[in-house]
C-alpha cells in the first residue's frame, strides 16, 4: 500500500467521524444501537466489519477482547502505540466512546479466512513453533500459549489472539515492542519478551503462527485460573472502569 494511498484513507476515516454529530463522540459505556454505522471510518483499513485479511497489513479487530480493544485504542490515542494515523483519528474521542468502540468489534462473531501457506522454511517453522509452544526459560521467556491460551485465541479479560495475523503485521509489532515504538500499562510484559527475542526469533514465531489454521471456537478462553507467567498491566480488566 502506497504511502499516498494511507493518507487517503486516513483522510476519508477522520471525515467519517468529524461527520458525526457532537453528541455521537460521547456516548454512554454500553453500545449505542447505531455503532455499526459510526465506525464505517475503522473498516475502511481493517477491512468489511473488521475482518481484515490474510495478507493484509491491517489486524483483525472483529471478536477481539473488549478489554483488549479499549486499551490498545487508549494507547493510540495516549501515545503507547506510535502511529500518527490512529492518534489523528482518536485524538478527540472520549473514554466513553472508545469503551463503546471496543464493545461493538468484541461482539462481531465472524468467520476467519484460511490462513496463506507457509513464508518460512521447514526448520524456521518449528524453531517458531517451539518458542510459541514452550518458551525458552534459560531467556526468561515463557510459551505465547501461557498468556494467549493454548489454542492461541486470547483469554479474557484483555490478552488478544495470535492467530489469523499477517506475519508482516506480527513482526512489525514484535519489532515495535523492542524499539520502544510500542509500548503498553506497565509493567508491560510484552516489552520484556520482544526484548529477549532474536530477529530470526521473530521471524520464526510469525511465520509459525500466520500458517495457522483456526480452530472450530475461535473466541477467547475464559479467565485463566492460574497467574500469568509475567505481571502485565495490559492484562487488566477496564472496559466500564478507569483504566
Amino acid at each position: 500500500m502506497s504511502l499516498l494511498f494511507l493518507r487517503h484513507l486516513i483522510s476519508v476515516a477522520a471525515a467519517l467521524l468529524l461527520a458525526l454529530p457532537v453528541h455521537a463522540l460521547s456516548p454512554p459505556a454500553n453500545t449505542p444501537p447505531d455503532m455499526a454505522q459510526r465506525l464505517q471510518a475503522c473498516t475502511l483499513c481493517h477491512g468489511k466489519e473488521g475482518r481484515a485479511t490474510p495478507g493484509g497489513f491491517f489486524p483483525r479487530i472483529a471478536g477481539k477482547p473488549a478489554d483488549y480493544l479499549y486499551h490498545q485504542l487508549l494507547n493510540f490515542r495516549d501515545g503507547r502505540r506510535n502511529n500518527d494515523g490512529m492518534r489523528y483519528l482518536l485524538d478527540h474521542l472520549s473514554d466513553d466512546y472508545l469503551r463503546a468502540a471496543a464493545l461493538y468489534f468484541s461482539g462481531l462473531d465472524l468467520p476467519y479466512p484460511p490462513p496463506l501457506p507457509p513464508q518460512a522454511d521447514a526448520a524456521t517453522l518449528v524453531r517458531g513453533e517451539a518458542l510459541v509452544r514452550q518458551g525458552d526459560a534459560a531467556r526468561e521467556l515463557p510459551a505465547c500459549t501461557a498468556c494467549h491460551g493454548a489454542a492461541m485465541t486470547g483469554t479474557l479479560p484483555a490478552v488478544p489472539g495470535l492467530l489469523g495475523l499477517p506475519r508482516d503485521y506480527l513482526i512489525g509489532q514484535l519489532g515495535a515492542w523492542q524499539t520502544g515504538l510500542r509500548k503498553a500499562f506497565v509493567p508491560d510484559c510484552m516489552a520484556h519478551v520482544a526484548n529477549r527475542l532474536s530477529p530470526a526469533d521473530i521471524g520464526a514465531v510469525a511465520s509459525w503462527l500466520a500458517a495457522q489454521p483456526l480452530p472450530a471456537d475461535t473466541h477467547p478462553a475464559p479467565v485463566p485460573a492460574k497467574p500469568l507467567p509475567l505481571r502485565c498491566g495490559a492484562a487488566a480488566p477496564s472496559v466500564g472502569t478507569q483504566p
